[in-house]
């Protein structure tokens, strides 16, 4: 089993024992995703895998937290920003505007990327070599800018 995975059973349990039902179900909630993630690939997952099923999760709930504002719903944005809290804590540190203009550099030159219609290789290759680290949106700003600087 996945040390992720292992982490995310104990503190289930964890959880459990000390009533933290907002936790609880959080949790509950992914491991049913981990699950269901393992029975359609039919294997166990690698931490990777895990980890990627946290993302998901965790892009879900910012989806959620931004319509739930614009609704004007501010009880269901507590509630989507307590969980997502608590999915956040599962993720590694996201790379900072630095460092994803750095893996946009290298990707440009790896790709040999000459303009604004080179984007998705440049992105697909910053997303394979940074990881979950990386928020996608973010990577794609950042080489839509490098980009158009390199076909000026």
């Amino acid at each position: 089993m996945a040390a992720l995975l292992e982490q995310l059973n104990s503190d289930l349990t964890e959880a459990q024992k000390v009533r933290n039902t907002n936790k609880v179900s959080t949790l509950r909630f992914l491991l049913s995703q981990v699950h269901n993630a393992k029975i359609a690939k039919g294997a166990e997952l690698s931490d990777q895998e895990v980890e990627s099923e946290i993302v998901k999760e965790a892009k879900r709930h910012r989806e959620s937290i931004i319509a739930y504002t614009g609704a004007n719903r501010t009880d269901l944005v507590e509630k989507e920003q307590a969980e997502l809290g608590i999915l956040e804590a599962y993720l590694p540190t996201p790379l900072t505007d630095a460092e994803l203009r750095n893996f946009v550099k290298e990707a440009i030159v790896a790709v040999n990327a000459t303009g604004p219609a080179d984007m998705g290789r440049v992105v697909k290759a910053v997303l394979s070599s940074a990881g979950s680290k990386a928020d996608g949106g973010k990577v794609a700003q950042i080489a839509q800018e490098e980009l158009a600087g390199a076909a000026k």
